[in-house]
């Protein structure tokens, strides 16, 4: 007996050994093939625009291709849960915007755990969201906006790419800030949303600078506000929701980029180092700039205490206001 139970804790240890070494040794060999980046999204939209911005350079720091792969559907849980079952080798990541933090609280049931199946890598950039309405409504600002919903109530129409979405919940938040009634109209994806608005169908949306900035410049759709704590560049003559009576207003949609939970600290290590070095190459400050996003530092430890704020923060948004998913 006593012999076997050495003969067991020999092997425990020597297992033990190993996986000590191998660590190590795979990420000195990391990455030996193309990564795949997993983006929950449809091709063309913003997640996946500022997705191939960095997987272009950070293939070039890699030494190997980053290939974006789109897994669409159901709020972007479809293309998560992918990357939660995958091989915790480092060659399957996950680019995921808000919605990452948001569907936790908004879907009575998910294939993982947000928090324990990843591996937080950083969070690398974030546009702001911006309120802007149909030219025919009668508000060149905020306050008036508000007043108009006051003196009808339940009839100004907000457009959304969908329920439980950043911008669904933003303006919620808004509502409840300004004690007004507008109805919610969501839509599936950010451009049917616009589409309604840019035709007049709807009154109102909350939206990214990127997908909202051609049409305000072009004049078919009026920005009235940002949900960011300071004035972007791309509209600096657009005011903040704090500057219009609304500091409590704060939104963004954020990407962050994840591994799947168990992912050898060294590659987590390397893989964050390869894409800060990317994010602060000039081509690709200029392309995200150009997208109006702002470059985000957060290490490992930080997106991980991010992403736990944010989750706690959208749950009450959506306790508080009853969104369900669609």
């Amino acid at each position: 007996m006593r012999k076997a139970v050495r003969d067991v804790l020999r092997a425990l240890i020597a297992a033990t050994f190993a996986a000590a070494i191998a660590a190590p040794v795979l990420a000195q060999q990391y990455p030996s093939k193309p990564v795949r980046l997993v983006v929950p999204y449809t091709p063309g939209a913003g997640t996946d625009t500022i997705a191939r911005i960095l997987a272009q350079k950070a293939g070039e720091s890699l030494g190997q291709q980053v290939v974006i792969d789109n897994r669409p559907g159901a709020g972007g849980t479809i293309g998560t849960e992918v990357v939660a079952k995958s091989a915790p080798d480092g060659y399957t990541l996950l680019f995921a915007p808000t919605s990452h933090a948001i569907n936790p609280g908004i879907y009575p049931k998910l294939g993982y755990d947000t928090q324990k199946d990843f591996a937080p890598i950083s969070v690398l950039a974030s546009l702001p969201v911006v309120l802007a309405v149909e030219p025919s409504v009668p508000a060149a600002s905020v306050r008036e906006l508000v007043a108009l919903a006051k003196a009808k109530p339940g009839q100004l129409t907000m457009a959304s790419s969908g329920n439980g979405t950043v911008f669904h919940l933003t303006g919620e938040l808004f509502k409840e800030a300004a004690g007004i009634n507008i109805l919610h109209v969501p839509f599936k994806g950010g451009a049917p949303a616009v589409a309604a608005l840019l035709g007049g169908q709807v009154s109102m949306t909350f939206e990214t600078s990127v997908t909202l900035l051609p049409h305000i410049r072009s004049g078919k759709i009026r920005a009235l506000g940002v949900a960011s704590a300071k004035r972007i560049a791309l509209l600096p003559d657009v005011p903040t929701l704090g500057e219009s009576g609304f500091p409590g207003i704060l939104s963004e949609n954020w990407y962050g980029l994840y591994a799947p939970a168990g992912t050898p600290k060294e590659i987590i290590a390397r893989l964050y180092a390869d894409l800060d070095r990317a994010i602060h190459s000039p081509d690709v400050r200029e392309k995200l700039a150009q997208q109006g996003a702002e470059i985000r530092e957060n290490t490992p430890e930080q997106t991980a205490a991010f992403v736990r704020a944010e989750m706690a923060k959208w749950a009450k948004v959506i306790k508080d206001s009853g969104a369900k998913a669609d």
